[in-house]
């Protein structure tokens, strides 16, 4: 019988015996505090919550453990413009599937324009079409990722790409998620975007003040919030824009 292939991260967890200031940061934001063990889908996990509450913090702290720097790219990127990262990395121990991935990448929004400015200097275009990511808008360069960079058989840790998607690339984004899902890949994203959380089967973990829970589809805020914006706009914008 063929061993599987996925996943490629089994799940991560603070280690028992690490050392650390639950009065410093990261450990005051509460879903780091209460961080127990987070099991991730073969497919796609999702981490969702309000701005703040660690979701981003936890993904890098993964992102970091497996090699990355902290400004994103592949393993290989070595890209420091700031240090301005928690030390939770350190303390993460890390749970590896059988089959290592042959492609890993960590996207982060924020500084992704550090990354595209990476591949001009260093001149390695192959993987992204042969054209420069700073010749294309922000969506177009992330959707090169997806549909050129990306290799499939791969492990993506992927903090808020819808920043630089329209609505349309986003469906599209789903789309290619879902091919490379098929090529074996492994996806663990941070986002608020409730069309790429609608994605079939995914595990959605949602960062709050009591932790971190799995949730469904239809329980995230944002599935209830654009749901109810989109059936009652007229209203709610009233609602909204109304004089106290």
């Amino acid at each position: 019988m063929a061993l599987p292939v996925k996943p490629y991260l089994q799940h991560v967890s603070l280690h028992p015996e690490a050392g650390f200031d639950l009065d410093a940061y990261p450990y005051t934001i509460p879903a780091v505090r209460e961080l127990d063990r987070i099991d991730f889908h073969p497919d796609v996990t999702f981490f969702v919550g309000e701005n703040g509450a660690g979701k981003s913090t936890v993904l890098e702290a993964i992102a970091l453990a497996l090699g990355h720097s902290p400004e994103g790219g592949t393993r290989n990127m070595r890209i420091a413009t700031t240090d301005s990262v928690s030390d939770l990395h350190e303390s993460l121990r890390l749970a590896r599937g059988f089959r290592q991935p042959r492609d890993q990448f960590f996207l982060r929004a924020e500084s992704f324009f550090n990354v595209a400015t990476y591949v001009d200097e260093t001149g390695y275009l192959g993987g992204y079409d042969n054209r420069s990511l700073h010749e294309r808008s922000h969506g177009e360069a992330f959707m090169a990722l997806l549909t050129h960079k990306f290799r499939g058989q791969g492990l993506y840790l992927l903090d808020e790409p819808e920043a630089a998607l329209s609505p349309n690339r986003q469906l599209a984004a789903l789309s290619a998620i879902h091919q490379l899902v098929q090529d074996q890949s492994q996806f663990i994203i941070a986002t608020h975007s409730p069309i790429l959380l609608s994605y079939p089967n995914a595990r959605i973990l949602l960062f709050d003040g009591t932790g971190i829970t799995e949730v469904a589809y239809e329980e995230t805020e944002h599935y209830a919030v654009t749901r109810d914006f989109l059936n009652h706009y007229p209203r709610r914008l009233e609602q909204l824009l109304a004089d106290d």
